[in-house]
């Protein structure tokens, strides 16, 4: 348990990733958090805000700074709406199966639970929403999937979501990359990240409305 949580936690250290593949690293960690149900436990948020930093620190593969920019946000954007449409191609083809697969200490039947009703109640514009928060991002293009939204309209909210998601965060840390103050606590800063984007989620699985409860045990017996 140590091992990952170190990992986790070089995952969100700048120097670290430049060392270990750099921003297309963060490409593929964004491709398999909002692709692969495996991957929601990866901290995209925080992983989006230090790319920021790191686009504003480093010049490649561009000299200019604006093409840097550019580049790397269209790049990774396209990974997170990739990841989307593999996820929703999943929850057509087989993600009912998910429904009856029990639990391990990677999955867990309740993260699609919680997906789902957070479909249910916003309908299309959940896939938009759920890219800004952690784990129900993963596991909302699967029920999209499973509950058969119309190809077209899932592929528009997703491009939306995807660039809004992104380019937002990439936007924030790529500002405050150069800001010292930013870089001696960065720690500070990804932690209060964590906090704001896993409030939510952490609300909705410690405090579960009775109905949600219910509807959960339901499936289960």
């Amino acid at each position: 348990m140590q091992d990952f949580l170190d990992f986790l936690k070089q995952l969100i250290d700048p120097v670290w990733i430049h060392a270990h593949g750099g921003l297309y690293l963060v490409a593929f960690i964004i491709f398999a958090e909002t692709g692969l149900f495996v991957g929601f436990f990866l901290p995209g948020d925080s992983i989006l805000f230090v790319t920021g930093m790191l686009i504003a620190q480093h010049q490649a593969p561009f000299a200019s700074d604006p093409a840097n920019l550019f580049y790397w946000m269209a790049l990774i954007s396209i990974c997170g709406i990739v990841g989307n449409l593999v996820g929703y191609w999943f929850g057509r083809k087989s993600g009912h199966l998910l429904f009856e697969r029990k639990d391990t200490w990677l999955f867990k039947k309740k993260h699609l639970y919680q997906a789902k009703e957070f479909y249910e109640k916003k309908g299309g514009a959940a896939i938009i929403l759920a890219r800004f928060l952690p784990i129900v991002r993963t596991f909302a293009p699967i029920v999209a999937g499973i509950v058969g939204m119309e190809r077209k309209k899932f592929m528009l909210y997703n491009v939306i979501g995807g660039l809004a998601w992104v380019v937002s965060l990439v936007l924030v840390g790529y500002a405050l990359g150069e800001n010292e103050w930013v870089k001696h606590n960065l720690e500070k800063i990804i932690i209060g990240l964590v906090l704001v984007t896993t409030a939510p989620v952490a609300i909705k699985m410690f405090f579960p409305k009775k109905k949600s409860a219910q509807t959960a045990e339901g499936p289960q017996e």
